[in-house]
């Protein structure tokens, strides 16, 4: 085998906690992570040697992305001068609590090793994929989850049955800050700023004027979640006609997907 296509799953958050750092400075969190059917589109084809990354984002063609991070963490592993050639296009918004960067990774981690023939074990994988960053161990996992840790202690869990409905305000938001700024609202109270569904909310919103207004609007009526640390909320539901009055409410300037939950990553077709 010599190329491999796959389609890059996003995730959403059906609910996040957000707890102490650990020993390592990472925050401790407990979350329900779902895939959905919004997909980067990535190719790898083995070259004589090297990492290449060709993109629709330019940002992704160099060496600073999760992409060229994770083949580099396998190539020293190679005992021939094999390279690999990656190609993505990108759908995911960026830095909208979807998980793109991560699942990007993974889907890099597990397509090398088959194409390279390196064998490693799931636990290896996992190892590799813990290193890159926190979510990435759950898309190596390839089934939906609940999360625990920093997200990496995962237990497979049912997809939802519920449509969704993603609403994307084209806001990049960094996790980094995203943390830091729930840190400085916490204070010493780590129980201050726990939300029902995810513990960003308040900061988020405190952040943003014209998402706090969105959702004061919409609230009311509709159970509006945040996936991550945003900036992408979504709305679960049933039947087509529950969401009818909330599209007229999005503004014309936001982006907004019509999804349906995933029962596995397509990773798991990689054998």
């Amino acid at each position: 085998m010599k190329r491999i296509d796959i389609n890059s799953p996003a995730k959403i958050n059906l609910d996040l906690k957000i707890f102490e750092k650990n020993d390592h400075g990472y925050h401790n969190i407990e979350t329900s992570f779902q895939y959905i059917d919004l997909f980067d589109h990535m190719t790898f084809e083995v070259s004589e040697r090297g990492i290449s990354i060709q993109s629709n984002k330019s940002f992704l063609e160099n060496k600073d992305n999760t992409i060229y991070k994770s083949a580099k963490s396998l190539i020293h592993l190679i005992n021939s001068k094999k390279g690999i050639n990656i190609t993505i296009e990108k759908n995911i918004p960026v830095g909208a609590g979807l998980g793109g960067g991560s699942s990007n990774a993974a889907s890099t981690i597990i397509a090398l090793n088959k194409l390279w023939g390196l064998n490693l074990t799931k636990n290896k994988l996992m190892g590799i994929a813990k290193e890159i960053g926190a979510d990435v161990p759950f898309f190596i996992h390839g089934e939906n989850a609940y999360g625990s840790g920093i997200g990496d202690k995962l237990k497979s869990k049912l997809p939802t049955k519920d449509k969704i409905l993603l609403i994307y305000p084209k806001i990049n938001n960094s996790s980094s800050e995203m943390y830091h700024l729930l840190d400085i609202q916490r204070g010493d109270n780590i129980e201050k700023s726990h939300h029902k569904q995810n513990d960003f909310w308040n900061v988020f919103l405190d952040k943003n004027n014209e998402i706090n207004e969105f959702y004061e609007l919409i609230s009311p009526e509709y159970n509006i979640n945040l996936s991550g640390s945003g900036s992408c909320m979504f709305i679960l539901y049933k039947k087509d006609n529950e969401i009818k009055e909330i599209l007229k409410k999005i503004p014309s300037n936001w982006r907004f997907f019509f999804c349906k939950p995933l029962q596995y990553s397509p990773i798991c077709y990689i054998k």
